[in-house]
């Protein structure tokens, strides 16, 4: 703190810390107030109203000529903006950029840029107009409907906001960052928007719910589709704050030879074109995008993005999905609707309170237009009453004119005229008065007469004023349909696949293979589907345990007798040369355990599980994986019992023989579903144990693999003597069963 003194200008002292904070206070306030917030009624930021209405003082009209835009930017930034002639400048190219603004509010001519992210010619090239929809928002400005402030400089006047007969805000959408804030509007379609405006008129308490019917989401000019479930987009118009996942539209081209391009057709919001090729280019050479081939921009005047997968053996499906993983086909446009209410307090507002408050500024501006145009036509019939009195008294009052010294005071005196009637009348050209034109006169006086009765019925009723917004969000509405191809909608709505994406296991090339285990643990995957195993080669002492047709991009279960199951990727077994490996090379399984089943994986399916001891239950098939080396305790056994067999639960009857080759069956519904434990008891014996169990169903019957590898089956009707209750001892197999007493391959 110090005191410093200039020649005729002493300076007292000032705390540092009081100065900082005043004068960022009053640079956070002007930012918020008069930069980075839009103000609800309007949608525009300062900038871009003072750039519409410039445009207007230079009668750049939708119908008329075009000037340079260096014209206008000179306008705007000695007029009204005085900031930057580039800054001012970029905003107008903003405001015409089709790709950028859903409906444009300046019509360009010249280069204003495109979707790849090309900068615009410079301000001396290029021209522009107003659209129709600037028009909207600037419609009766010169009938007192909005307030007006000095500029910057205090030479001239600016409106405050516009008038605003179209829903801009959520009409074009905003976004901006001030001090502490920040404001994020996605666009939506006009055609509902004004659906949700006449039934808020309708239904002024209108639920958000109903409301979000008629405004499903945003709709965006470069189109593309919105994933986002309806829950999240409902809660993110109640509250003002949320987002919306946005994905690039595309279809799969068939190129011949079962081969196939994706062909990207739509890009999401505010993503520029050629970065994103770039980009998809760059994670192509850093190998970060295993699945994808090459890209290509073949576009001209529509995208066309084209996809080559790495090879035809790729998803589509599962190809895109890595691509909206991991680059920009896929984006998320936050909603945080951050506005300022009457051009004074900013605040986070729902979808309800927007369309509210822009409805309640239209009717403050019919309201303060009508009085406009009732004072207009107060003076003018004011006027019409003196011309009239002139007329009945023609002769009086052109003698008064040519002989009295001041005719204005006698006229007044003699007619009892206002001065606004005598200096009418003094005013009058000679070639008036004619009796025709007493009769215009009198035509006009009724005419306005008619519309001054209809303006004071309409100031004082509310109904009135509400029928007449109507009329003007209907008209709105039909120039802007969904029929038009200005309001056509280009978002559409979908949910996104409900796939994981593992991109390593995608890479894999699909490919026939039989996986071959011995009973001593080795394992091997041959190439195809083999059905002669006779040439099968084994280890001295060793012979096959299972054979399993499957593919390269299976997941392999198998199931160890201490009642542990394993997960193994079929791509990555050894090659069917030579005998394999040990299985237990891959997975941790002591050495006084071995191997009792494999299969492949099916997700979603149901599995019976059962171990020597008689005991077994159901359990979900995707509750047994466990991509580790320890596997997954899944049945529980007691020593010396093990796991034995394990088959698909694909039925209603289940079947359980025991090695002393008594059979029981019962009913499914009688086993308990688990995940994990030692489950009930299947069968009872009173020696030996559980040698094989099958789940079938009643209606087809009972099939085992007799000795010569024949299907036989036995109908449910003949099984009677074995039918019973889960936990009995049953009765001897019937005549024919295999003596190994095993139903033979269940999967």
């Amino acid at each position: 703190m110090s005191t410093t003194t200039i020649p005729g200008k002493p300076i007292g002292s000032v705390d540092l810390t009081d100065a900082l904070e005043e004068r960022y206070l009053a640079y956070a306030l002007s930012t918020i107030m008069h930069r980075a917030l839009p103000d609800v009624r309007d949608g525009l930021k300062p900038v871009h109203r003072r750039i519409l209405y410039a445009m207007r003082e230079l009668r750049l009209d939708p119908a008329g000529a075009y000037k340079k835009c260096a014209k206008i930017v000179g306008e705007v930034m000695g007029n009204f903006h005085p900031h930057g002639d580039q800054a001012i400048y970029d905003a107008l190219v903003r405001l015409a950029q089709d790709f950028a603004v859903r409906y444009p509010l300046v019509d360009g001519q010249g280069n204003f840029g495109n979707i790849d992210g090309d900068n615009p010619a410079a301000m001396r090239y290029t021209e522009s107009r107003m659209t129709a929809v600037a028009g909207l928002l600037l419609e009766g400005i010169d009938e007192d409907t909005v307030d007006f402030r000095p500029t910057y400089d205090g030479t001239n006047q600016e409106p405050i906001v516009l008038p605003a007969n179209f829903p801009n805000l959520l009409a074009n959408g905003t976004s901006g960052i001030a001090v502490g804030m920040a404001t994020s509007v996605p666009p939506h379609n006009v055609d509902e928007l004004c659906a949700a405006l006449l039934h808020l008129i309708k239904h002024p308490n209108a639920h958000i719910d109903k409301l979000v019917e008629m405004v499903p989401g945003p709709d965006f000019p470069t189109g593309g589709i919105i994933i986002e479930p309806r829950e999240q987009i409902l809660e993110a118009y109640k509250t003002g704050r949320g987002g919306f996942r946005l994905r690039a539209r595309w279809e799969k081209e068939d190129t011949g030879r079962g081969g196939y391009q994706i062909v990207v057709t739509e890009v999401p919001y505010q993503v520029q074109k050629a970065k994103l090729v770039e980009r998809l280019a760059e994670l192509i050479n850093d190998k970060k995008l295993p699945l994808l081939g090459d890209v290509r921009d073949e576009s001209a005047e529509t995208v066309r993005l084209v996809l080559e997968p790495k090879s035809r053996a790729v998803d589509a499906t599962v190809l895109m999905e890595s691509l909206f993983k991991l680059t920009e086909l896929e984006v998320r446009f936050s909603l945080n609707m951050n506005v300022l209410s009457a051009g004074q307090v900013p605040g986070v507002l729902s979808l309800r309170d927007v369309l509210r408050q822009w409805l309640d500024h239209r009717k403050v501006v019919l309201v303060r237009r009508s009085k406009f145009r009732l004072e207009k036509i107060e003076h003018r019939l004011e006027v019409l009453d003196g011309y009239l009195v002139a007329y009945l008294n023609i002769d009086e009052v052109i003698r008064i004119v040519r002989f009295e010294d001041d005719p204005k005071a006698k006229l007044i005196s003699k007619f009892k005229l206002t001065e606004v009637q005598a200096d009418a009348i003094l005013n009058l050209r000679l070639k008036s008065l004619s009796k025709l034109e007493e009769v215009e006169i009198k035509a006009e006086h009724d005419r306005l007469s008619k519309e001054r009765r209809q303006l004071k019925s309409l100031i004082k009723s509310d109904d009135e004023q509400w029928e007449r917004i109507t009329e003007e969000v209907k008209a709105t509405r039909e120039a802007y349909s969904k029929k038009t191809e200005v309001g056509r909608r280009r978002s559409t709505f979908a949910d996104a696949p409900s796939i994981e994406v593992d991109l390593e296991q995608a890479m894999i090339e699909k490919e026939p293979i039989t996986v071959i285990l011995s009973e001593k643990g080795w394992i091997r995957a041959m190439k195809g589907h083999v059905d002669d195993l006779t040439k099968l080669d084994f280890k001295q002492g060793d012979k096959l345990l299972r054979a399993v047709k499957g593919s390269t991009t299976d997941k392999l279960l198998l199931l160890a007798t201490n009642g542990k199951v394993f997960t193994l990727a079929a791509d990555q077994l050894p090659g069917g040369r030579g005998h394999g490996e040990p299985v237990r090379l891959m997975v941790d399984l002591e050495e006084n355990h071995a191997f009792a089943e494999i299969f492949v994986h099916e997700p979603g399916r149901k599995l019976l599980i059962a171990a020597t001891s008689g005991h077994g239950f159901v359990v979900p098939e995707d509750e047994m994986i466990a991509m580790t080396r320890k596997g997954k305790q899944v049945l529980n056994v007691d020593e010396p019992a093990e796991a034995c067999s394990c088959v698909p639960a694909d039925g209603d009857q289940v079947a359980v023989i025991g090695e002393n080759r008594k059979m029981l069956v019962f009913a499914l519904d009688e086993v308990n579903e688990m995940t994990r434990g030692k489950g009930v008891r299947l069968q009872r014996y009173k020696d030996g144990e559980l040698s094989d169990v099958r789940v079938f169903k009643k209606s087809e019957g009972l099939t085992w693999l007799d000795p010569a590898g024949r299907n036989f089956t036995l109908p449910y009707g003949e099984l009677r003597d074995w039918v019973g209750e889960r936990a009995q001892a049953g009765r001897l197999a019937p005549r024919g069963f295999p003596k190994s007493n095993k139903f033979g391959r269940a999967f």
